[in-house]
């Protein structure tokens, strides 16, 4: 028998948990069907709380095979001389996420992909740049090319040592594995730049030497 006040996604379970990103209460079924697929869950859910500390509980390790840029070696040595190139531009990733609630996962990682791309081409003393097509990810895109460019200005830096197109690229490279790794591919997920804004307090955009408990993955 159908149930007399059934969920509004299914219409036919019976509304058992409230629901924030639909205001009103859904069944468990499409709580979990759905959660970051067609919902747009905000990050304070007690229920995609609990989804992502069972998916980081279960999360095998990322394949070598399936990393991004699988030829690149990036040692540990690479990302602690970085640093604090490392901190400020996740800060500016950050900063460009909260002015665009609407930015995801897939959004983040298409823009580093372009620009480690475009940064391999300038290692290489070229320059080919192809911008990701999706909107959110290009307006990331180039508000993160624009950051580096004027990381290369010694006035931007507050006396952080310059940094080659190599190390960027290599860099770059790392939090797109990074976000490979910790990223669950739903297509509404924001589930890496929550990891980012856990390994990088708020205060990393003014406090670019600031230190993170990142792992390589």
């Amino acid at each position: 028998m159908p149930a007399t006040d059934p969920c509004p996604i299914c219409q036919k379970r019976r509304r058992e948990r409230f629901c924030p990103a639909k205001g009103e209460k859904i069944c468990a079924v499409c709580c979990g069907r759905e959660r970051e697929v067609t919902l747009d869950c905000p990050s304070d859910c007690t229920y995609l709380i609990t989804a992502h500390r069972w998916e980081e509980e279960h999360r095998p390790p990322l394949a070598a095979a399936d990393a991004p840029f699988p030829d690149v070696s990036v040692t540990a040595d690479l990302i602690e001389d970085q640093r604090p190139l490392l901190s400020s531009l996740v800060g500016a990733l950050l900063g460009a996420a909260d002015q665009n609630r609407d930015l995801v996962d897939a959004d983040v990682l298409a823009a580093l992909a372009a620009l480690a791309e475009t940064y391999r081409t300038l290692g290489a003393g070229l320059y080919y740049e192809k911008p990701p097509v999706a909107p959110l990810a290009q307006m990331l895109y180039g508000s993160l090319l624009k950051f580096l460019e004027e990381w290369k200005q010694p006035e931007h830096r507050a006396g952080a040592p310059a940094s080659k197109e190599t190390d960027i690229f290599k860099l770059l490279v790392f939090l797109t594995r990074v976000g490979r790794s910790r990223s669950n591919g739903k297509p509404k997920t924001r589930g890496y730049l929550q990891f980012l804004r856990a390994q990088f307090p708020r205060a990393a955009a003014a406090a670019p030497k600031e230190t993170s408990r990142i792992i390589m993955p």
